[in-house]
């Protein structure tokens, strides 16, 4: 780790400056960088297209890789959103008096240094730069080689503000895209204080097994929706058809259709818009049936449940009770975002309660499953486990807490 260690020495030292800087001046600097992202889009353009030249335009990841003017003003509006938020910093949680005369509070504080490995994704290098300047951590980041140029485009952008407010900048680093850069982080004990990846299953089951360093997962979405016996058609289309085809490059985005046996004879209608878009379905024997013939509809194999297709593809299930959908979900679910259509107060209410996920929905979209539709602002990922976060983690999940004692003299008997 020598070869690296001097930035997270820089990073760590720089970290402790931030919790000095005031809430007006964070919110100043985020204002800045959006004002500044939106004035040098066409050099973030140019430098992603350098990205984009290396990888196949049919490949899940490049809409994730591709910036636009449309989402480089949609990155700047996150900023701004971020901006708007109260700091999740130094608030009184809990606070109270012994009877020895000590005084207690505890109160929220930054984590301290968060490492962030992840792949193609250059938004998330605005994204959690800004929670993290918000929440006064330390960052260190660790891009995929695919987006490097679009990573490094962003920290020059990010340094160029943050030295203009005389901010330090060695507090927010950008590691070299190499994969010892990823061990030398992961192996950062001394330095970082968690490390959170953002991509694919492979990439997070390869941060957890070789990390030294505490972990929070944000997993891959394997996801599902359910439309039971009484769903409402025109409700169950829409829905089906924004979760997957609104961004199928998504971790939010549904990759496999459940549907009750007795509502069979729907299905044809409720995959025409689908099939008009281009989505290729993995139908399952009884649905395969029911369905017309179409070259995009194959039968299913066991492989297709619990894949997440990232692309225009999506499974389907059938199912003789809301009992059978929940042992699919519970089997194949990735704890992620998962939903049922439903007109039934009692299946409702089951989904909700017995489905183990970040996020349960009822009548809507999993498209929602995101920091800024939450009304958090801009998120650090989606959380699939179950310690410290849950779901889209933003300003209050970047921060821990410590007591603070206050005496006159006591000790200790």
């Amino acid at each position: 780790m020598t070869e690296y260690q001097s930035i997270f020495e820089e990073v760590k030292k720089g970290a402790r400056k931030l919790t000095g800087i005031s809430n007006d001046q964070v919110n100043f600097v985020l204002h800045n960088l959006a004002a500044l992202a939106v004035e040098n889009a066409p050099f973030l353009l140019a430098e992603n297209g350098r990205d984009l030249l290396k990888m196949d335009s049919e490949d899940p990841m490049y809409d994730r890789l591709l910036l636009t003017e449309e989402r480089i003003a949609a990155i700047a509006g996150e900023l701004v959103s971020v901006s708007a938020l109260p700091s999740p910093l130094h608030h009184v949680l809990e606070s109270k008096t012994l009877e020895n005369g000590l005084s207690l509070e505890k109160i929220t504080v930054p984590l301290g240094v968060v490492g962030i490995i992840y792949e193609a994704r250059p938004n998330v290098t605005f994204d959690v730069f800004s929670l993290a300047l918000k929440s006064g951590n330390g960052l260190v980041l660790k891009g995929g080689s695919d987006a490097d140029n679009s990573n490094r485009a962003i920290m020059s952008l990010i340094h160029q503000v943050l030295e203009n407010h005389g901010l330090p900048t060695a507090a927010f680093q950008l590691l070299p895209a190499e994969r010892p850069a990823t061990k030398a982080l992961l192996e950062a004990v001394d330095y970082v204080d968690v490390i959170i990846p953002r991509g694919s299953q492979g990439l997070i089951n390869f941060v957890r097994e070789n990390a030294k360093v505490p972990v929070i997962e944000t997993g891959a979405g394997i996801v599902h929706t359910y439309v039971d016996e009484s769903a409402d058609l025109e409700k169950a289309k829409a829905i089906i058809f924004n979760s997957k085809t609104r961004r199928p490059s998504v971790c939010n985005s549904l990759d496999c259709l459940i549907i009750d046996e007795i509502r069979l004879s729907d299905l044809n209608s409720l995959l025409d818009p689908l099939l008009e878009k281009g989505v290729q379905v993995f139908a399952d024997e009884k649905s395969f049936e029911a369905l017309e013939s179409n070259p995009l509809i194959q039968k299913a194999d066991e492989s297709h449940f619990g894949t997440e297709f990232l692309s225009l593809k999506m499974a389907i299930k059938t199912v003789s009770s809301i009992d059978e959908a929940l042992d699919h979900i519970a089997q194949y679910s990735s704890k992620h975002s998962e939903a049922i259509v439903s007109e039934s107060p009692e299946n409702i209410q089951r989904f909700l309660l017995e489905v183990d996920a970040a996020a349960v929905y009822e009548n809507a979209s999993t498209a929602f499953t995101d920091g800024a539709q939450f009304g958090l602002g801009a998120e650090i990922g989606i959380s699939t486990q179950k310690l410290h976060a849950r779901g889209p983690m933003a300003l209050k999940e970047l921060c821990s807490y410590k007591w603070i004692i206050r005496g006159n003299g006591q000790v200790r008997t």
